[in-house]
C-alpha cells in the first residue's frame, strides 16, 4: 500500500442523497465517520482487492448492506489527521482508518474531508438492479 493506493468503502444506501446540481447520488459524510467506541473506519486496501469484488464480499460472504463502493487514499487521509492501518483482520484485504487521536468535533471535520475526495472522485463501483 502506498500514498494513493484506493481504500474502499462499502456505502450504506441510508448515507447517499441526490446532489441537488447534477441529480446524481453523492455520499454523505456519514458514511466516512466511525460509529461506537472504537473509532476505525473499515476499508479495503485497493491494492488487493477491486471495488466491485470488494462489494461482492461484503454483500455475499459477509452478509451486510452496500448500494456500491466510494474511495479515499492514505494521502487524503494524512490531510484529515487520520492514521491508516494495515490490519487484515477480519479479512487479509481489510485496512482500518482510525479516528482515535481526535476530538468529536475534529472527527465531524475528518469525515467531511474524506466524503470530499471520495465524491469527488466518484463512485468506484455502483450495485446495478
Amino acid at each position: 500500500m502506498n500514498a494513493s493506493t484506493l481504500l474502499h468503502r462499502q456505502i450504506n444506501p441510508n448515507f447517499i442523497q441526490p446532489d441537488p446540481l447534477s441529480n446524481q447520488p453523492r455520499v454523505t459524510s456519514q458514511a466516512f465517520r466511525p460509529f461506537g467506541s472504537a473509532r476505525m473506519l473499515s476499508t479495503y486496501d485497493g491494492d488487493q482487492i477491486s471495488a466491485a469484488v470488494s462489494w461482492l464480499h461484503y454483500t455475499s460472504q459477509l452478509g451486510l448492506e452496500s448500494c456500491g463502493v466510494m474511495s479515499v487514499t492514505p494521502a487524503e487521509c494524512a490531510q484529515a489527521r487520520l492514521q491508516v492501518i494495515s490490519d487484515g483482520v477480519p479479512y487479509p484485504e481489510h485496512v482500518s482508518i482510525s479516528f482515535n487521536r481526535l476530538t468529536t468535533g475534529q472527527i465531524r471535520s475528518a469525515s467531511k474531508i474524506l466524503t470530499l475526495a471520495a465524491n469527488a472522485r466518484g463512485w468506484q463501483y455502483r450495485q446495478t438492479v
